[in-house]
């Protein structure tokens, strides 16, 4: 019974993920991860497909082993953040949405940032600067 739970909110947290793909408001990541997360308890054959998919899967394997962002991810996350801040500022009438907003956002963009960088980027830029 928790084999099928864990299955059936993968697959609806992969169908999220990859509606936020297209959608602005729905964030792609956290879905994703999830979605792994669940597959691998569920069915290692979906996990594995995950983490080796060509466009998920280097992040997903970074998140998994060394719970890292990349830095080009951080910096696209919280460019998109401050974007959709300013157009809410920008549209809304509420008063009070503007601070809810930039309260959650703050922290979420201070999680993010704090992130470390994979290791095997912090080598290539440590490369780059010892040249």
């Amino acid at each position: 019974m928790k084999r099928r739970f864990y299955l059936a909110l993968g697959y609806a947290s992969l169908a999220l993920g990859i509606l936020g793909i297209a959608l602005p408001v729905l964030p792609t990541t956290p879905f994703i991860i999830l979605a792994a997360w669940c597959f691998t308890r569920s069915n290692p054959a979906l996990a594995v497909w995950l983490y080796s998919h060509p466009r998920f899967g280097m992040f997903l394997t970074t998140w998994r082993d060394q719970r890292a962002i990349a830095p080009r991810a951080k910096v696209y996350a919280l460019l998109v953040m401050a974007g959709s801040y300013a157009l809410t500022v920008w549209l809304t009438s509420n008063p009070y949405l503007p601070f809810i907003l930039g309260a959650v956002m703050g922290g979420v963009g201070l999680y993010i940032a704090t992130r470390p960088t994979p290791r095997s980027e912090a080598g290539r830029i440590r490369g780059r600067l010892d040249l």
